[in-house]
């Protein structure tokens, strides 16, 4: 049976840590597919010395998991030749399918995306996701596939930099970067369709963001573009709804602007291994008690996580000071770890003995 791995708050959940347990299991995942967002996620990976966030390859490359990046993944050349210098710098040979029809981000596409949330203040990575996706609705589609023919990909960037972003500067310079990095991306990458990847038998699907950034779940404007539930999944899978494993963080996360509950609670946490800090373009990175209603709400507006066997897994449990949650606004307090996960699951209609929890970076228990 596929299996899938969802954040259900704003991101920052834990995911990459859960595709990596499952990917440890034995039989282990034939592959591990990324089916939403793109080069923006930031999973954090830590096995044994080995310690990596993984952007452009999936969270199960340490365990030797190939990746498969489907079609509803934005795929950013330059991106993921930087990241696998570093994965080969520490040891790693990963193995990397791309869909042939995955959108292809471009150097104008980042600036843009940096511009334009500099007026707007929506909210980015700053790495061109969202500009991608616009561009490829206003027609000015780049494809994987398109990168296979050379004289292809130089008529589209030219049509691309004389009629869409005609204001950039050094549009020549960037080109022929660009140009070289694809012809680069093209050997250290296969290329094919999903329908080739259906000789695998047992699937591992890595969720990007979050329920709550869902483009049709979330707090629009403050969303990313796309679908981070099952609905891409099930499209995969031809209408079959995989096992889902829920990831949620013991205290609520946002990165960036947007609506977040509970921010005026007086929270604090010791959080050493944190890897996600204030930047220039996501915004500030914020922390507040859980929200269990919050939680609840994103798990109910996805109608295929309603009829799924699920499992849900609770991370960085190691950092609480104190155990302190929301529900129908009221704050509750525990003393005890187990009486806090006990309401958290029961709240979520989940059992007790499909939770799975977690104490570190690098550890997952039952």
């Amino acid at each position: 049976m596929s299996q899938v791995v969802i954040g259900i708050g704003f991101g920052d959940e834990g995911k990459g840590k859960t595709i990596s347990y499952l990917c440890s299991l034995s039989p282990k995942p034939d592959l591990c597919v990324r089916f939403s967002g793109g080069q923006q996620a930031g999973h954090r990976v830590v096995v044994g010395k080995i310690d990596h966030v993984f952007s452009n390859f999936g969270s199960g490359t340490l365990q030797g998991v190939p990746t498969y990046w489907g079609k509803y993944c934005t795929v950013d050349p330059i991106g993921i030749l930087n990241e696998l210098d570093v994965l080969k710098s520490k040891g790693i040979k990963p193995i990397l399918y791309l869909d042939s029809h995955c959108p292809v981000t471009t150097p104008f596409d980042k600036h843009v995306n940096k511009y334009n949330d500099c007026i707007h203040q929506h909210g980015t990575c700053g790495v061109g996701v969202g500009q991608t996706w616009q561009r490829e609705k206003d027609r000015y589609s780049l494809m994987v596939y398109d990168l296979q023919h050379p004289w292809i990909l130089k008529e589209k960037l030219k049509l691309l930099t004389d009629n869409y972003y005609t204001e950039i500067k050094n549009k020549e310079s960037l080109t022929e970067y660009f140009l070289y990095d694809c012809s680069e991306l093209l050997r250290s990458v296969y290329i094919c369709n999903y329908p080739d990847m259906l000789k695998y038998k047992r699937i591992l699907f890595e969720g990007s963001q979050g329920l709550l950034l869902d483009q049709n779940f979330g707090f629009f404007p403050h969303v990313t573009r796309s679908n981070t539930g099952l609905k891409n999944v099930v499209e995969m899978l031809n209408g079959e709804i995989p096992k889902v494993w829920l990831v949620t963080r013991a205290y609520q996360t946002r990165h960036g602007n947007g609506p977040m509950s509970n921010e005026s609670i007086l929270f604090s946490i010791n959080n050493h291994h944190e890897h996600n800090r204030d930047n220039k373009f996501q915004g500030r990175f914020r922390i507040s008690p859980l929200d269990l209603d919050l939680l609840k709400y994103a798990i109910g507006k996805d109608e295929y996580i309603i009829r799924a066997k699920k499992n849900l897994v609770i991370t960085c449990l190691d950092v609480m000071e104190e155990y302190i949650l929301t529900i129908n606004g009221k704050i509750f307090r525990y003393e005890t770890e187990d009486r806090f996960i006990e309401t958290i699951a029961m709240h979520l209609g989940i059992s007790t003995y499909d939770v799975y929890l977690s104490h570190g970076p690098d550890t997952i228990l039952l």
